[in-house]
């Protein structure tokens, strides 16, 4: 009776169309009175201790360094030099797009924001060299997915964070993954190309190279400052934030100079709104997590799952089926501060690793931000390009196949994402 009102509550808060931080407080509020011990001072209470979280610092610091790196030529840059290096091949622009995704991915951790700085840079090109803009646009937002999973990622950020899981840890494990999806993509990508009638890129020469090479050298560097600096301990990945953004800044407005002090504040601000939305998220899931642990829903969870806690890859494969169902309807975060803790001591109790299964968790997530009909990063891409959902569907459709055979192949060999994660450490 608890889970279904539960579940009924924030169901129905969704289905009016209320913002889904006012839903997951409602929801906490409908099980108060379930349980009959209301108190509005425990529910201000434990939205207070939501946003007073020393690791959510990290989740501002890397939103500023995203929006600087797009403002500061940082992510232009990338993309040029993925253009010097892949761009003359035949489906050339689409390697670039890939490369670029990767690269990309372990600099802002935002799908969102690295999908738009593709999109509005490479769509237009790839259109103008005769590439399919359907197939175009779902390579794009395939590869922007690649985000939450390379290291900074915001979505193991708030995953850890809700569910008192390591973020280092997190953060090294999502490397190997993250590359993985990268060459998944490649590979279908090179299925795709020779169906295509496509004008290549003229062969950029060792020159230009060089200089694309030198020009994005500070951009290059920053991955390497930030895991070199996890991998040694030298900071946490609050700090590692910080680090981001005092870095992207300084490159931004002193190295490249294509941000102005007065540009500063706007960017500020504009990181600012973006951050409130996430933080008030997540102090508003503190408030359902609590009356989740109250009410003891994990157990209840485990009970109803107890058939196959005997073999983990079934309860595995079951667990991601239901998170795929989810990502479907529901946005990544959300779907982070709700399902995480009621679904990580489920896979706990089953003998399941739990930085393995957060690098999954998150994974599936990601895999709903190109699914309709939420599926915002394709919506994003869809905008940029000015096509159809229905278009670009059909044009994600393979990537899509590909990364849910990717899934199964990390649900089979665990070691794929456990074994780099010890190596790193």
């Amino acid at each position: 009776m608890t889970l279904a009102i539960f579940l009924g509550a924030l169901i129905f808060f969704m289905i009016l169309g209320m913002p889904i931080a006012f839903a997951l407080v409602l929801t906490g509020v409908a099980l108060m009175f379930h349980l009959d011990f209301f108190d509005a001072q425990i529910v201000a209470q434990n939205l207070l201790a939501g946003a007073d979280n020393f690791p959510l610092m990290a989740v501002p610091f890397f939103i500023l360094a995203g929006e600087l790196m797009n403002a500061g030529g940082i992510s232009k840059r990338i993309i040029n030099l993925a253009v010097s290096m892949v761009g003359h091949l035949r489906g050339g622009l689409g390697y670039v797009a890939i490369a670029a995704s990767v690269l990309l991915a372990s600099l802002s951790g935002s799908a969102i924001a690295d999908t738009a700085a593709l999109a509005t840079l490479l769509i237009p090109m790839m259109r103008d060299h005769g590439y399919p803009v359907p197939q175009s646009a779902g390579l794009i937002s395939s590869g922007g997915i690649i985000a939450p999973i390379i290291p900074p990622s915001m979505p193991f950020i708030i995953y850890g964070v809700t569910t008192n899981t390591s973020i280092s840890s997190l953060f090294l494990a999502g490397v190997v993954p993250g590359l993985l999806m990268g060459v998944v993509l490649i590979a279908v990508w090179a299925r795709l190309v020779p169906k295509m009638n496509v004008k290549a890129q003229p062969k950029a020469s060792w020159a230009e190279r060089r200089h694309a090479l030198i020009d994005g050298v500070w951009a290059l560097m920053l991955p390497v400052l930030i895991l070199g600096g996890l991998r040694g301990g030298l900071f946490t990945p609050t700090e590692a934030a910080v680090v981001a953004a005092v870095y992207s800044l300084v490159v931004s407005v002193f190295v490249y100079r294509e941000v102005k002090a007065k540009d500063v504040v706007r960017l500020l601000v504009e990181a600012a709104n973006t951050t409130a939305i996430v933080m008030f998220l997540c102090a508003a899931a503190v408030v359902s997590s609590y009356m989740v642990t109250l009410a003891d829903l994990p157990a209840l969870a485990i009970e109803m799952l107890q058939p196959l806690m005997g073999n983990p890859y079934v309860l595995m494969i079951a667990i991601m089926l239901l998170l795929l169902a989810v990502g479907i309807v529901m946005d990544l975060t959300p779907t982070i501060l709700v399902m995480g803790p009621v679904l990580l001591p489920v896979a706990v109790k089953a003998g399941i690793d739990p930085i393995y299964f957060g690098v999954m968790f998150i994974l599936v997530g990601t895999i709903g931000l190109i699914t309709p009909p939420i599926c915002t990063v394709l919506n994003v891409v869809c905008g940029v390009a000015k096509i159809s959902m229905e278009s670009a569907t059909r044009g994600v459709w393979p990537f899509l196949m590909a990364y849910t055979a990717l899934l199964a192949l990390f649900i089979a060999f665990p070691g794929i994402i456990t074994a780099p994660m010890v190596w790193f450490r």
